[in-house]
């Protein structure tokens, strides 16, 4: 059966910028008056000779900005080249199972994806969520706020809060600011010491350790891998079934995903 599913795409957008240059007559400056009070009348000149020095600095800086600019989206282009290269070299390599059900096909599809973003110099899940963390709390004030941003991030990127940890940090945000009387501040260093004392409460409830934040993170990135599975699976099956609606494949059975060999899609 005729079949392709699109596992990997990444998008490249080409910017073209132009100047258009402008001559503004109202900054043009004689030539003859650059040398006004040098102590000696210039010599005549034939015609209106101009010099619009303006116009002259004004597009040169224009041009070298644009040098730049194309420079950088040059650079940047090679850049994600590179790493969709290399990524889509690894994969035509490596085997995957289409099958979120099998725990050994879900390992391997993690390990792969693994190597894909170490060999691509891609971020893991982990640094993903950490970087979109960073980014998207920056210039939050006070604590309430950031522990809801949290939880925003948690469920867009698919994620379940299986301890129920969430609720527990902001019953604990509640008993800090009780006892402070007043919303919580980030920039309050003796309210923060006391919601990262009841923090450590909470982790020890839970048996979180934070030398085993290595294993934790590995945790994360199976079940990550067992959600992309199952994402893909989806994806194929549809891709199938609307292929099957033409007539040229009606006749045809729909395969079981996990007899795919996607190397042969890339």
């Amino acid at each position: 059966m005729a079949f392709a599913t699109r596992l990997l795409s990444k998008s490249t957008r080409q910017v073209y910028s132009g100047q258009s240059i402008l001559v503004r007559s109202e900054y043009a400056i004689p030539a003859r008056g650059i040398a006004k009070g040098a102590g000696s009348n210039p010599p005549a000149l034939k015609g209106d000779v101009k010099v619009n020095l303006i116009d002259v600095f004004e597009n040169y800086e224009l041009l070298t900005v644009a040098y730049f600019y194309e420079e950088l989206l040059k650079g940047i282009f090679l850049e994600v080249k590179k790493k969709f290269d290399t990524a889509i070299g690894i994969l035509r390599k490596e085997k995957i199972t289409i099958d979120p059900d099998d725990p050994t096909a879900v390992a391997d599809y993690a390990k792969v994806m693994k190597t894909v973003k170490e060999k691509a110099d891609l971020f893991s899940e982990s640094q993903r969520i950490k970087y979109t963390i960073e980014t998207r709390t920056q210039g939050i004030p006070d604590a309430r706020s950031y522990l809801l941003a949290l939880k925003d991030i948690r469920v867009k990127r698919g994620l379940v809060d299986e301890l129920g940890a969430e609720a527990l940090m902001m019953d604990a945000l509640d008993k800090v600011e009780k006892e402070l009387k007043k919303p919580l501040l980030r920039n309050d260093k003796k309210g923060m010491a006391l919601l990262a004392a009841e923090f450590d409460k909470i982790n020890q409830k839970l048996g979180i350790r934070k030398e085993e934040l290595p294993k934790y993170e590995e945790q994360l990135e199976q079940k990550i891998a067992k959600a992309q599975l199952e994402e893909l699976k989806k994806d194929t099956i549809e891709a199938m079934e609307t292929q099957k609606k033409r007539e040229e494949f009606k006749d045809e059975d729909v395969p079981d995903p996990k007899t795919l060999d996607i190397r042969n899609f890339l």
